[in-house]
Order: C-alpha cells, then structure tokens, then sequence
C-alpha cells in the first residue's frame, strides 16, 4: 500500500465542502483540517502510483474550491507502534 500526504490550500469559504468532497474520493483515508500555512491534508492510501496519480490529479481537480496543493508520497512508515513490535520479538 503507498501512502501519499496531499497538502491543500482551498478558498476559506469553502474549506468544509472541499474536505467533505476530499473524504468522499475512493483512495482518500482521512481528511483532516489544520492551521497554519494549509487548510487541508488528505492522506491517500493506494495499492499502486498510477492509482496516486489519478486520485490526485484527477479526481483531486475536480473538488470546487482547491486553490493549491503539494504531494509527498511516504516511502517508509515509523510509528512507536512498529517500534515496539520489534523490540517485542527481540530485534536491535
């Protein structure tokens, strides 16, 4: 499964309509509204980048209101849950 981060700037007036599309877009996890320099972050999950590049580029345009977005695609998750698990079966 890829993991792509999408950050959105979107008209302000339409900040609730954008995420609530966002949300609605098969491949989108979660949406979330944030502060600071973006509305919005969308976290896309996703068996293949073809399918990246069609949630994003065109399923994305589509949604009224989106004024700039950034993409970061993960290439490797760390989380205490997965550091735990390896302390749990003896790796160092």
């Amino acid at each position: 499964m890829i993991t792509t981060i999408v950050l959105i700037q979107a008209d302000p007036r339409s900040i609730t309509a954008c995420a609530t599309a966002l949300a609605g877009i098969p491949g989108v996890s979660e949406v979330y509204s944030v502060s600071g320099a973006w509305d919005l972050v969308a976290i896309v999950r996703v068996p293949d980048l073809d399918q990246i590049a069609e949630v994003v580029t065109q399923e994305f345009a589509k949604v009224p209101g989106i004024i700039r977005t950034q993409t970061l695609t993960a290439f490797r998750t760390y989380s205490r849950r997965d550091l735990e698990q390896a302390w749990d079966i003896g790796v160092e």
